[in-house]
């Protein structure tokens, strides 16, 4: 497989150690830095550092005034314009699938665009096309005719599609109802205006690097496919996938290498892909639990070896490459094993001021709203009014004065 350069961009500062670069992607102060690390020892890292308190809402979000009493600069640039402010609606996905004959609250997707669009919000990320049956237009809008009934929601609430987590082929090589189905999909993309379209699993689940070279000849194609009908095909990343490659060292007894060289599985995917056709949405929640579990590897000689993975270097290192985000908050977790809980967006501790300061490009990103959580069995209101809170603290975000 023949590698593709990396696309160019404003790099983040690679020197110094490794500590460093974590400190200064989580904007974190040295002498907290070193206080909070204090427990790192024998390569483990006993719980996540994190940067500045969130911001929180209370200012007029569209017109971009500045929020009060909060601490995050006051006058400063605006870190996510109102256009730019999305939501991806598994986030309530309760709401979607609520019956409307049976609850006076937003059900499907024509009143839940209404709340979300009332929220602030400006894009959406599909989920799926599904929703309750009793909802305008039935239960499955996985259709031609259903993408342009749900365009016409859109349209009417001043949202636009931006993105959907929905069917990439199983298969590779591609058989003939995969691809049919794919050609779907990219169909009801265009009619929905999306830009972008995508999935929410990693390429592979598997660490060798032969397996990343099928998928990223799989994606390539599928990439190629969707830029002929004016598409960016994305993947979506949990934390795994930024864990480190498999490439090198002894065998093991199936032939499969049990040592790294340190890239990270995802590094490693963007190296051999078309950056003409294949493109990432960085989970910027579950990127921060890879930093938390992967932190050193076994190199190819067998030492141990410390790298901290930086989320923001290296989206700016790849700078277009990642155009959707997937903002979700997490609270500092030591019990879990991923380093943090997910929370609504601007109620937990990940420095999101930082984050989309270092990366830049605010007019080009589309940070999507999440939290898996917000669904709740007792509270039914709970998700689309958690929508509104992490609507008013991402337009809450400004850079600091410096």
């Amino acid at each position: 497989m023949t590698p593709f350069s990396r696309t160019s961009g404003t790099p983040a500062a690679t020197t110094g150690t490794p500590d460093e670069a974590l400190r200064r992607g989580l904007g974190v102060g040295r002498r907290r830095f070193l206080t909070t690390c204090t427990a790192v020892t024998a390569g483990a890292i006993a719980a996540p550092v994190f940067g500045a308190a969130p911001a929180l809402a209370g200012q007029d979000r569209d017109r971009g005034h500045e929020p009060h009493g909060h601490g995050h600069g006051h006058g400063g640039e605006v870190l996510v314009p109102a256009h730019k402010r999305g939501i991806i609606l598994y986030t309530v996905r309760d709401a979607t699938a609520r019956d409307p004959l049976a609850s006076d609250l937003p059900s499907g997707f024509r009143e839940v665009f209404k709340q979300l669009a009332r929220h602030g919000y400006r894009q959406v990320e599909f989920a799926g096309y599904r929703q309750h049956a009793n909802a305008p237009g039935g239960a499955d809008l996985e259709t031609v005719q259903g993408a342009r009934l749900l365009r016409s929601w859109l349209d009417d609430h001043g949202l636009r599609a931006q993105g959907n987590h929905g069917f990439i082929p199983p298969s590779w090589p591609l058989t003939s109802a995969d691809l049919d189905t794919f050609k779907k999909h990219l169909e009801i993309a265009n009619i929905l205006g999306m830009d972008h379209m995508g999935t929410g699993g990693d390429p592979t689940g598997s660490s060798y690097r032969a397996d990343w070279d099928i998928a990223a000849d799989k994606w390539n194609a599928m990439g190629a496919i969707a830029r002929r009908e004016g598409v960016k095909l994305y993947t979506h990343n949990h934390d795994a996938a930024y864990g480190f490659l498999l490439d090198g060292g002894p065998l093991d007894d199936q032939g499969r290498p049990t040592r790294s060289s340190g890239i990270r599985k995802l590094e490693y995917f963007l190296k051999v892909t078309d950056p003409r056709s294949v493109w990432l949405e960085m989970d910027i929640f579950w990127a921060h639990v890879a930093q938390y579990k992967f932190h050193t590897y076994t190199a190819h000689d067998g030492s141990t070896r410390k790298n901290v993975f930086d989320p923001a270097g290296l989206v700016a290192r790849h700078n277009k490459r990642y155009p959707l985000f997937h903002a979700k908050d997490g609270v500092v977790s030591t019990t879990n094993g991923m380093g943090y809980d997910m929370v609504p967006f601007g109620t937990g501790v990940i420095d999101y001021t930082t984050f989309f300061s270092r990366v830049g490009l605010r007019t080009y990103r589309n940070p999507m709203i999440e939290d898996d959580n917000s669904p709740s069995a007792t509270d039914p209101a709970q998700s689309l009014r958690e929508a509104k809170i992490s609507y008013d603290n991402l337009a809450a975000l400004r850079r600091r004065r410096r």
